[in-house]
């Protein structure tokens, strides 16, 4: 059995009616509240990654519109027993990771797959224990979104399907500040669509 069998299309359809359902009203709702938190980190001069030249003039990062187009439910499957890897990054840091697993998903009637990461120090991390990290790459890159793709932060899913939500797509720190060491999406997470969603290049670094 294919698993693209099980692939769910694009879980935000405009209705008949031309109106929202409950869900995908969440959804774009929880999509602006991800975009609004991000803007009020990059303000704060405590968190934020920029610059102090480019934090004086900050007046909130650029995004895509909000497209429920790019808000996509994905098969999930697990893939146990890989072997741990050293990730690479913009310095000569080597974050330990591993490959927890697969997400299968349609957009924009094509198939696709990303691998998403278990980083093997934050599983020591009480708040962080279940985080996953889902690095991408895409024909945006290096245009309008930054060079160097860009970052998704998922949980370890409950069931085997997860809500891959671009537009929640954010940059390394390394698009602000050439201070940090940033992973590099591996090759195998590269998408051979244009994502028009999410964070914008930072047109000041």
């Amino acid at each position: 059995m294919q698993r693209y069998l099980y692939v769910l299309s694009l879980i935000l359809v405009i209705s008949v009616s031309g109106s929202l359902t409950a869900q995908e009203s969440r959804l774009i709702e929880d999509a602006e509240d991800f975009q609004s938190h991000l803007d009020l980190e990059f303000a704060d001069p405590e968190k934020s990654p920029l610059e102090d030249e480019d934090l004086m003039d900050f007046q909130g990062l650029d995004f895509f519109e909000i497209d429920p187009q790019f808000i996509v439910a994905a098969e999930f499957v697990r893939t146990p027993a890989e072997p741990p890897f050293a990730m690479k990054t913009s310095t000569e840091r080597m974050p330990v990771y591993v490959k927890y697993g697969e997400l299968y998903f349609t957009l924009k009637g094509e198939d696709f797959k990303l691998n998403v990461y278990q980083n093997q120090e934050l599983v020591q991390d009480p708040d962080y224990f279940d985080y996953l990290f889902l690095p991408f790459t895409d024909r945006t890159n290096g245009k309008s979104t930054y060079g160097g793709g860009r970052y998704l932060d998922l949980r370890i899913p409950e069931t085997n399907e997860v809500i891959i939500d671009f537009n929640q797509a954010y940059n390394p720190y390394c698009a602000y500040s050439g201070k940090y060491s940033c992973p590099i999406p591996p090759a195998e997470n590269d998408l051979e669509i244009e994502i028009f969603a999410g964070v914008k290049a930072f047109n000041n670094y």
